[in-house]
C-alpha cells in the first residue's frame, strides 16, 4: 500500500476545480452575458451534496449563491451543452484514451417522476425501480479503460406520444427538428459522434436491451467496429448454419406463392443459450483471472463457441456466444461478439468483464456527482443538467488519476468525501437559518394547499 497522501495535498483540491473549470469558461460566455460563475457554483454545489441535491440546497451551501440563478443558469440559460460534451470527450481522450484497451459502453436510465409536466415523463420501464413507472429515460454512453471510467454522452428519449404532443412539446421547450428516435437509435448515434470525435476505442460494450437487438449490432459490425453484447438466456442460436430458402407452394394450395426465406424442413431447431451450457464439454471452459476486487481476485469459468443467432427466424450472421460465470455467482452471463477468429479466449474475457466499471460509473455519476437529483422540467434544463453532471464526474476522473501516486486505493468515494470537507461552504447566521426554515415551511404549506386543491 502506498500512502503519502498530505494536508497540503489535500486542500489543492479547490484550486484544482478553478483550473478544471477555467478551461471550460467560453462554453458559458456569450456576446452579451456570461454565466460563467453560476456554472462553477452548480459544480461546487454537487460536491458539497452528502445525500440528495437541488438547486435549493446548492444555494444553501455555495458562498455568494442562489437558487434564482442556478435555476436560471439550468432551465433558461441559452449556453450549447453539446460543444460542453465535445470538450469532455476530448479531456476524457487525453486522459485515459487508449485505442486496444478502452471501451464505449451504452446504456440507460430511468428517472422516477411526479406529474406528467416534465419532459419526456412517461409510465414506461424504469431500471432504477425495476418496474414500470412514472418516470424519464435518458440514454447514456459511457468510456472505461480498466478500472477509471466515466460518462461521455447522454440522449433524452422522448416516448412517441411527447413527439407527436405540439403542446406539451412547446411547454417544454423540445427544439422543433427533434424526431421520434427508439434508444438503439440514439445510442447509435452517440457511438457515430463519438467516432467523429476521435475518441479510441477498442470495442462497444451494451446490455440486453440494448445487446438483443440485432440492428444495432449489424451497424457496428457493418463499420468494421466490436461489440460485446449482453444477450437474454432465453436467445436462439445455431451451432451449425442450417440451409434456408423459399419453401415450395403445397400441392392443390392456391393463392400467391411464398416470397420470405425460411428454415427449410428437415434442418436442426435452434438452441437456447442456457441449455448449451448442459451440453458444453468440460475443455470447452477456462477457468480465467477477471480483475482485482477490495477483498480478493475475481475469477470466471469462460466458454466461447462460434453460434449463428437467430433474427427474425433466419440465420444471422455467425460470432461468438460467449457464456461465463463468476466464482461465487449463481447466475450465468451470455454475451455476442463479433470479434474475429482468432481472438483470444483472455482477450473475450477482457470484454466481457468490462461492463461492471460502467456500471460502476452510473453509480459515481448517482451517488457522487448528483445524476439523478434535479427539479428541472424542460428540454433544455435536463440536458443542461446532465452535462454539468458529467463534467463533475470527468473532474473526480482526472483527480483519481492525479492522486493515484500519492494514495493507491483511493476510491470515487473517497475523493467526494475530500471535497465535501474542504471546499468553501456558506456562513450561515441564526437570522438566516430562522428565514430559511420559513421559506420552506412557506414552500411545505404552498404544496399541501395545491395538493388538497387538486384532490377535489
Amino acid at each position: 500500500m502506498n500512502f503519502s497522501l498530505t494536508v497540503r495535498d489535500l486542500h489543492q483540491l479547490y484550486d484544482k476545480l478553478r483550473c478544471f473549470h477555467d478551461k471550460y469558461t467560453s462554453h458559458f460566455m456569450s456576446k452579451t452575458r456570461d454565466v460563467i460563475k453560476q456554472s462553477f457554483q452548480y459544480i461546487h454545489g454537487k460536491f458539497l451534496e452528502m445525500g440528495d441535491g437541488n438547486m435549493e440546497s446548492y444555494a444553501e451551501n455555495v458562498p455568494d449563491c442562489n437558487s434564482q440563478s442556478l435555476q436560471h443558469f439550468v432551465s433558461n440559460s441559452p449556453w450549447d451543452h453539446e460543444s460542453v460534451l465535445d470538450h469532455i470527450q476530448r479531456d476524457v481522450t487525453q486522459c485515459i484514451g487508449d485505442r486496444k484497451n478502452g471501451a464505449l459502453h451504452v446504456d440507460e436510465s430511468g428517472f422516477p417522476k411526479q406529474g406528467n409536466d416534465s419532459v419526456g415523463v412517461q409510465s414506461q420501464y424504469c431500471g432504477r425501480l425495476g418496474k414500470v413507472a412514472n418516470c424519464q429515460v435518458g440514454v447514456f454512453l459511457g468510456y472505461s479503460k480498466g478500472q477509471y471510467r466515466t460518462l461521455i454522452d447522454e440522449r433524452l428519449y422522448l416516448p412517441e406520444e411527447w413527439v407527436e404532443d405540439n403542446v406539451r412539446r412547446e411547454k417544454c421547450g423540445v427544439p422543433g427538428d427533434v424526431v421520434f428516435k427508439k434508444k438503439v437509435e440514439l445510442a447509435w448515434e452517440m457511438i457515430c459522434h463519438a467516432k467523429k470525435n476521435n475518441v479510441p476505442f477498442g470495442w462497444i460494450g451494451m446490455d440486453c436491451f440494448f445487446g438483443r437487438d440485432s440492428w444495432l449490432r449489424d451497424k457496428i459490425d457493418s463499420e468494421g467496429m466490436l461489440y460485446i453484447a449482453d444477450i437474454p438466456c432465453d436467445t436462439l442460436v445455431w451451432l451449425e448454419c442450417p440451409k434456408t430458402g423459399m419453401p415450395l407452394r403445397k400441392e392443390g394450395h392456391r393463392g400467391r406463392p411464398p416470397t420470405r426465406r425460411q428454415v427449410l424442413p428437415g434442418e436442426p431447431s435452434p438452441y437456447n443459450v442456457k441449455f448449451l451450457v448442459t451440453i458444453l464439454r468440460k475443455d470447452q471452459w477456462r477457468h480465467i483471472f477477471v480483475r482485482d476486487t477490495e477483498r480478493k481476485e475475481l475469477w470466471a469459468d469462460i466458454a466461447a463457441v462460434r453460434v449463428y443467432p437467430c433474427v427474425d427466424g433466419l440465420p444471422g450472421k455467425e460470432c461468438w456466444l460467449i457464456i461465463r460465470k463468476d466464482d461465487g455467482e449463481k447466475k450465468v452471463k451470455y454475451q455476442f461478439s463479433n470479434a474475429s477468429l482468432k481472438a483470444s479466449i483472455s482477450r473475450l474475457s477482457q470484454m466481457s468483464c468490462s461492463r461492471f466499471w460502467i456500471e460502476r460509473a452510473f453509480e459515481d455519476g448517482k451517488g457522487i456527482a448528483g445524476l439523478a437529483d434535479y427539479q428541472v422540467r424542460s428540454w433544455t434544463g435536463w440536458h443542461h443538467h446532465m452535462t454539468m453532471t458529467l463534467m463533475a464526474m470527468l473532474f473526480i476522473l482526472m483527480l483519481m488519476l492525479d492522486m493515484s501516486d500519492l494514495a493507491d486505493l483511493l476510491t470515487v468515494q473517497d475523493i467526494k468525501e475530500i471535497l465535501e470537507v474542504i471546499m468553501p461552504k456558506k456562513d450561515i447566521s441564526d437570522e438566516q437559518l430562522l428565514h430559511l426554515i420559513l421559506k420552506k415551511h412557506k414552500a411545505r404549506d404552498s404544496a399541501r394547499r395545491s395538493h388538497h386543491k387538486r384532490n377535489k
